[in-house]
This record gives structure tokens, sequence and C-alpha cells, in this order.
């Protein structure tokens, strides 16, 4: 339940001036709007190019590699995808799945990785991989088997690659291409490093193998699959139906069976971590220390109230606690641990203070200082330079609709904002900190990307992207609107976020489009670019909508109180506070009262079915996209961490399922889902279908054969986004 979805630009009236009009399908067409997009920014490890992943204008969707020299300012293709690789890619049913869990989507090159030493470069592409030695002429393809290799990675100094095959985990010589077997016992419910759903899903952890830097070890975990419930649902298609069973972790049901174990490379012997008598627990994430032979892990309880960094000796066979996070509601978690090379110290960031502040620790476990702190978030660690003893990081000090870089001394001090521009800033550091590429939009800029010093000195354009005559988007400028980025007072005291277009010429009301997300970790309201979906956001203010979104409690980045009013109270705070959304917008002398339609994909699928069915004297049409309907049908660890269990709390999940509430629609209603939904679960919608006609209840839906819980697709995308405005066109009488 990831799908934070952004929202961008939009503009009323149809250009007079203008070449090109916008319409869905040139949403949808090459070249792409939003003009050279460059993906998987990274700068070499030895800092002479940056490295980027860029569509074809062909084909925006099939990626190729480009780098830009820092010495000679040239960018040039480095890899074109074709070249490797044409024709359709066959997925495994395994890498769909994990594709899926990552968002990651295209063809081509959509993932590479750099040798430690810079000197050469790994290619996961169709199952196989190619490796790229700089100088050399060509790509070698180093892996090549009829099987599908999964999680393809270089060891820290690029001696070997590693991967997962069929269950079990391998390794290859680069030099000898001496391919070795390190696991043998995975198949049917046993998975050797590979992570489980909802490790993938909702910890965020893509793996379930880690090397230590002297590449001596391995560490790996082993998943026991045989506890969790296995359904049987349907994959349906357009010319076929496929039965699948998948051990699918419903809320208050068993998860996997985990265990962690390090695998010595050289002997081939393996150690087991004891991860202590309570086996009903999750492993959150895994880091070697530098010293190479401590293990470090993060041990989550299943209430996800406590969560525990460990330490294993590897020498010694004895580990201990380093510290332990608690709290009544539950823990986040976060991917900043940061081991420095003194080999003493680490840093780790916590929300112990309401806010995620970071902190340094001896490796002992023992507080040195706070580094950060004040009423604002760190979003992450980006880099750390021990020789200057700073750490970058970004964070929202300035404001939480806008992600800056900052730097902190090591040894305490104030922090530093290094970027200037206000809008959205996403940087990636060269290894030694001293450069980075700074990726950067706003709401009406689309992606720029630059270097820049760590001191923030621009020093050249990667892709300026600057819209001016023959850029996708010129043409469109003519018309094109500041949007409104502000915040009001909720009834009780409470500053809520909003964004909001206004038409450029107002012709009497005007009726509003509210676009939802309202679920924790996510966040709508930001001075960002908003990708495909913005651009039809932009689309329907074009139509004469007006198009307006707020950040309700419970989402992302205003800290840990305003998070956690969703706990155990899903679809009630979201909804009070999406309804003093409205309450607001009926003050403006634009808006229609009686035309305010809502729309939300994912969690905003399910907050507009809570919206319509428990304020529909606010909301007269609304559109439910992939919507949980019942949240004892999703997944443990996303559902647990903010309704707790069902088994203990079932008043909760009653109050917080759609089905109570459904006999009090009275506004129009339409739902659409993918059909082979391996997220959420078909059966969400399927449920309320039969229950919304148990009850005689009109509603209109859109069923997407064989689309997954993203309904991925150009000419899909084409066809649903004409399906929500025409829905909302009929029910508003918009012509």
């Amino acid at each position: 339940m990831k799908n934070l979805i952004l929202i961008l630009l939009c503009s009323l009236a149809v250009p007079t001036m203008a070449t090109e009009n916008l319409t869905i399908e040139r949403i949808f067409e090459s070249p792409a709007l939003e003009g050279s997009s460059p993906n998987s920014v990274k700068v070499s490890p030895d800092g002479k190019r940056v490295t980027f992943l860029q569509g074809k204008t062909t084909d925006y969707e099939r990626y190729d590699l480009w780098e830009y020299n820092i010495s000679t300012g040239k960018t040039q293709m480095l890899f074109n995808s074709d070249d490797l690789h044409s024709g359709p890619e066959s997925l495994s049913d395994e890498e769909k799945a994990r594709r899926e869990r990552m968002r990651l989507s295209g063809s081509g090159i959509v993932n590479y990785f750099w040798s430690d030493d810079g000197k050469a470069l790994l290619f996961p592409l169709a199952g196989d991989a190619y490796y790229f030695r700089l100088g050399d002429e060509k790509a070698q393809k180093i892996l090549d088997t009829d099987a599908f290799e999964t999680d393809i990675r270089f060891s820290p100094k690029a001696n070997f690659i590693s991967y997962v095959r069929e269950q079990n985990l391998y390794i290859k010589d680069i030099s000898t291409l001496t391919e070795t077997q390190l696991t043998f016992d995975g198949e049917g419910t046993i998975k050797n490093a590979m992570a489980e759903f909802v490790a993938q899903e909702e910890m965020g952890r893509m793996t379930g193998y880690w090397w230590s830097a002297d590449e001596s070890k391995i560490a790996f975990t082993q998943v026991d699959e045989s506890p969790v419930e296995e359904i049987t649902r349907s994959e349906i298609y357009a010319d076929s139906i496929k039965m699948i069973n998948q051990r699918y972790p419903s809320a208050g049901t068993s998860n996997v069976k985990v265990k962690l174990a390090i695998k010595d490379i050289a002997s081939g012997d393996t150690q087991w971590v004891d991860l202590g008598e309570e086996q009903d627990i999750y492993l959150a994430r895994v880091n070697w220390m530098k010293d190479n032979h401590t293990l470090t892990y993060q041990w989550e309880s299943r209430n996800q109230q406590q969560l525990e960094l460990r330490a294993y000796d590897t020498q010694s066979k004895k580990q201990n606690v380093l510290l332990t996070e608690t709290s009544n509601t539950w823990v986040n978690l976060n991917d900043d641990l940061h081991f420095l090379n003194d080999q003493q110290h680490f840093i780790w960031a916590s929300e112990k203070s309401g806010f995620k502040h970071l902190y340094l620790y001896k490796n002992d476990g023992a507080l040195v200082r706070q580094l950060t702190q004040g009423d604002w978030v760190v979003d992450e660690i980006e880099a750390v330079n021990e020789k200057k003893g700073l750490v970058y990081f970004t964070g929202r000090a300035d404001t939480p609709l806008e992600q800056h870089i900052y730097s902190v001394s090591i040894a305490g001090g104030d922090i530093h904002k290094i970027s200037q521009n206000s809008g959205t800033h996403a940087p990636s550091f060269s290894d030694d900190a001293s450069v980075y590429v700074d990726k950067f939009s706003t709401t009406n800029t689309p992606w720029q990307v630059s270097l820049h010093q760590a001191d923030g000195k621009h020093l050249a354009w990667l892709s300026e992207n600057a819209i001016k005559a023959g850029h996708p988007l010129a043409d469109l400028q003519q018309d094109w609107i500041e949007p409104t980025l502000d915040s009001f007072m909720t009834e009780d005291g409470v500053e809520l976020y909003y964004r909001l277009y206004k038409p450029k010429k107002m012709q009497g009301k005007h009726p509003v489009i509210v676009y939802v997300y309202g679920g924790p970790h996510a966040q709508v309201v930001t001075n960002s670019w908003g990708g495909n979906r913005g651009l039809l956001m932009q689309y329907w203010a074009k139509l004469g909508y007006v198009v307006f979104s707020v950040d309700n409690r419970g989402s992302n980045y205003r800290g840990k109180a305003f998070e956690d009013p969703l706990y155990k109270k899903m679809g009630s705070t979201e909804v009070e506070d999406q309804i003093a959304g409205v309450k607001f917008l009926r003050k403006l002398p634009y808006v229609d009262a009686q035309r305010i339609g809502i729309y939300g994909h994912s969690y905003g699928g399910y907050m507009s079915l809570m919206s319509m069915f428990k304020a529909g004297e606010y909301f007269q049409a609304g559109v439910a996209g992939a919507p949980v309907t019942d949240w004892s049908l999703y997944d443990t660890h996303y559902t647990e961490r903010y309704m707790g269990n069902p088994m203990q709390d079932e008043d909760a999940y009653i109050g917080s399922s759609v089905f109570p509430y459904a006999k009090n629609l009275t506004g129009d209603l339409m739902i659409y889902h993918g059909m082979a939904d391996d997220n959420v679960l078909f059966t969400n919608s399927t449920k309320l279908y039969k229950h919304l006609q148990d009850l005689a209840i009109p509603f209109e839906s859109m069923d997407y054969p064989g689309k997954k819980h993203s309904i991925r697709g150009k000419q899909t995308g084409i066809h649903l986004y004409h399906t929500i405005t025409n829905f909302f066109n009929r029910h508003f009488d918009i012509k």
C-alpha cells in the first residue's frame, strides 16, 4: 500500500495560440510531455562520470543507459538496450511480483550496478546478466541460462556476481566464470535469500541476502512459507482464467517463519543466528558492521510496537541488543542506519522525540549525541563525509511540502541548508560525498538534473529540461496556471495543507474533483512534478473542474503525532479531515457545493468509498480505484501496524470496514480494479459488488483483465483516464 500518488499542474481553457492541445491520448504518447526524465541517476564510484537511465524518444518506457563525463562535459548513450536484448521480455512470475513490489515498470535496462572501483557495470536484463568493463568494445553476457535469475548484483569488490535461481543462492566468479551454489534446500515452501511478500511490499526490504564488505561472508534469510494460509484466487485475463494458489498472510493469520544464516565463502560453513524463542516476529533489516565480522539485524515484534537493533559476532558467536525503540502505537521502519569507517560509531534515525531525527551512537549502543532536532522531520541520510565530519541528509526543516538537502556536523551543531531553489530535491551523492546529482522539480517544473559540489555550487546541467521551444510542454505553457499551496485550520484547530487549481476564467459555479490518497507514509500536497496522473489533473481543469487535494492527519512528513490518529481508527479521522477540506471549498465563491466529486486509488480508493458512504452530503460522486474494502483481507504487516490484530481488535476492524456504511450511499459511485491484483485482492471489490447488489443500490464498475494493482500499460491508461473522466462528466453535466 505504497501508492503515494502526486498531483500537479492544471489549466482551464483550450489554448488559443498553442499548436497542440492536451488530450488524454497525448499524455501517454512519446516523446513524454515532461521531456527528458533521467532515472536511476548514479555518480560512478571513481567520481568521473554520472550515469542514468533514459527512455527512448520513440518509447519513453524502454530505457537505455547514458553517461555524463564530468571532465569533458559530454553526455552520450553508453548502452542501447536493443543492442543487449531485443524483442519482448518474458518475465518470471517471481520477477513480475518483485517489480510490482518495487513499483518498477518499463523494459530494456531497468536497473544497473557499478563495480566498487568504478571500472565495470552489471546489467540484469531479461533474467540474465551482462558485464561491461569500461574500455571494452561490448558487454559480455555473463549469465545466460534457461532459468530466470533474480536479485542479480555485484559483490562489494566486484569479484563476483550473486543471484537467486529457483529459490537458492548462487555466486559466480567474474574472472573464471565459475559458478558456486551456496544453498541447496530451496524448493516448495522453503526460499533461500529471498524477501517474503510482506518484506517487499510493506517493509521496503527487497532482498534476502547481504555481502560483508570484504566478500568473505554472505548473510541470507531462509523463509518457510508453510505456516502462511494458502488462498486460491483467480487471475482473470481476456481469454483465460488462471487459478493461483498464493500464500497470502491476511491480517490476524500466520506469517512465514524466517531464519537468518551466515555463509563463509571460503570454507562453505554456515552459522545460524538465534533470533530468539519468539518465532512470530519480523526480520526488518540486516547490515554488516565495518569490521566484517559483526552482523546487525533489526528484530521487530509482531505488533510492531518494539524494534531492536541486535548485533551478532561471527567470531565469538555471541549477540546483544544495541538499542530498542518502542511505541504505544507503532514504530516506523527506515533505512538510515549508517556505520562509520572508524569502526567505533554508527548513525541511527529515531522518532522518539515525536519527529524523525538523527543520532550518533557508539557501536556498543551507547548514545553519544543527537545530531538533528526540531519540530520537523529528516527524510533520509544521503551521504557521510567522515574526513570532513559531515552528514548529508534530506529533510523538511523549511516546509513539509518540499524536500531539501542539508548537512550537519557529526560533532554536533546547527544544520546547514545546501539546496536553495524552492521545490523538491532528490540528490545522489558520490561515494566520497564530494559531489552530488540533484534531481529537482516543482509543480510547474518537470524534473531537472544537475551536478553540484557538496556545498551546493552548481557545476553543470545533465538535463536542464527547460520548457522552451522544442520542449514537448512548450506549446501548452501559455495556459499553465500556478497552483495555490497553502493551509487552513480545521474546527478542532489542526493545520492541514492543501493544493488547489483555480480555473483562469471563472464562469459561475465550478464542479470539483477532490483527489485523495489519505493513508500513512504518503503525501499528496507537495511542491513537485506529478507525472501522468498530474497531467490528468491538468486535463480535468481544462474541462472546467477545480482540482483540490488536502493531506489529512495520518499522512507523512508532519511527525509521529500527526500520523497516530489512524491507530485502530482507519477511515475515521481521514474522512473528517477530507470533510474539513470540502467545508473550506464551500466558502469559495466559484465552487458548486452540489457538484463535488472524490477520486483515489488503493488507500485512496478506500477513502473514496468511506467518504461516499459516510459523508454523502459532502461528496456527490466518487471513483474508487483498487480499493481495500475489508481490512481483514489485507496483509499482516501493513494492517496490524495500524489496526492491531483482528483476533483482539475485532471492533476496530468492523468500524474500519466499508460494509457497515455502504447502505448510506446516495451519490454516484464507480469502482475499478485489476482482475489479477495480488496486492489488494480483487475479492475486495467483488465482495462490495455483491453487497451493494444485495442492497439493490446501483453503482458502476470497470474491471481490467490481467492487470495487477498498478493497472499498467499505455493503452490501458488511456482507457482508464477516459473512463474516470467520462464518469464525472456525466454526473456533473460537463459537455
